[in-house]
């Protein structure tokens, strides 16, 4: 006679005990959290720029890393009890980059490793799911979105060179441009001028040009230059109030492509922001705001429900079921 098949052991319940890791990657810095079963952040890590199409695979890969097990260390977690990780990384729009990713971030020690575009984690973090639109700005710019029915649509995201408008890189090179013009008497007068010295390190404006075109000079140190323009234009600066002006209407243009792709013209929904370049405030959301109102009366802009970083965790949780049903 037979014997009975054992009966099979108890599965570890991984959705609600595991943790979750986090990141959100770009082109100036890494961040990475570990969250617990209840979605709260108990460890965080911070690293180098993680951009692959900027630093490369295998330096993007390093600086995951880094982040992560800086983020182990205040957690006071062992990898192993990490069971699922979300990836949310600049640059990586094309499934080649992706799948590169991936195995490069296999040597993590974490069962399952997703890598999106850090656009699909903000908009996750900024809408908490529903529909609605997330606007980036920082080193560059990107809008994606969600309709109600399920339909995403991104716009932007093509890079210093072809694109990026509105960006922390295109507020700086706009405001270099200004700062030329202003040397040379063919523009107004402005204090970029003084503050290009100060940035870049010069003595006189005509050095400048030895800096910019540096070959140590990189988009991130660039991008970086946005933020004394910022502060050039809270001080009343009108040259440079009007790049970031300027840098609001194309940020705008960029979320009406995808409100348009999306035909969302009479829902109601939020438009979120993330990036430094909203340190700028109404300066920049003032022509934001007016500009996606002509198109969507519905739209209201709101800062974003969770830190991208944080909604990376919460989409992490997600893989868990799967994980469990296949151990």
């Amino acid at each position: 006679m037979p014997r009975p098949a054992p009966a099979p052991g108890p599965r570890k319940n991984l959705s609600t005990h595991a943790l979750t890791l986090g990141v959100d990657g770009g082109g100036t810095k890494t961040q990475a959290v570990i969250a617990d079963e209840k979605g709260r952040v108990v460890g965080e890590g911070l690293a180098g720029p993680s951009n692959p199409l900027r630093v490369g695979v295998s330096h993007a890969a390093a600086a995951v890393r880094e982040a992560f097990n800086r983020a182990l260390s205040e957690a006071g977690a062992r990898r192993s009890e990490v069971a699922a990780a979300q990836i949310g990384l600049a640059g990586v729009r094309r499934e080649d980059l992706r799948q590169r990713m991936r195995e490069e971030l296999s040597s993590l020690g974490v069962a399952s490793v997703e890598v999106v575009t850090d656009a699909d984690i903000a908009l996750y973090g900024a809408t908490n799911g529903e529909p609605g639109l997330v606007l980036i700005a920082g080193t560059g710019s990107i809008c994606c979105g969600k309709s109600a029915r399920g339909r995403h649509a991104c716009a932007g995201g093509w890079g210093p060179l072809a694109g990026d408008e509105g960006g922390g890189s295109w507020i700086a090179r706009r405001a270099l441009q200004a700062a030329a013009r202003a040397t040379d008497g063919r523009g107004r007068a402005t204090a970029l001028v003084e503050a290009c010295l100060e940035y870049f390190n010069v003595a006189k404006a005509e050095d400048l040009s030895t800096a910019i075109y540096s070959p140590a000079m990189t988009n991130e140190h660039l991008a970086g230059f946005g933020r004394p323009v910022i502060e050039a234009a809270r001080r009343g600066d009108e040259v440079a109030r009007e790049i970031v002006r300027d840098a609001g209407r194309e940020l705008a243009a960029t979320a009406i492509a995808v409100i348009e792709k999306l035909r969302m013209g009479r829902d109601e929904f939020q438009v979120a922001h993330v990036g430094g370049v909203f340190k700028a405030g109404e300066m920049v959301l003032a022509p934001l705001r007016q500009e996606i109102s002509r198109v969507a009366p519905g739209a209201y802009l709101a800062p974003p429900r969770l830190p991208p970083v944080v909604a990376a965790a919460r989409m992490a949780r997600a893989q868990l079921p799967s994980l469990a049903l296949a151990g």
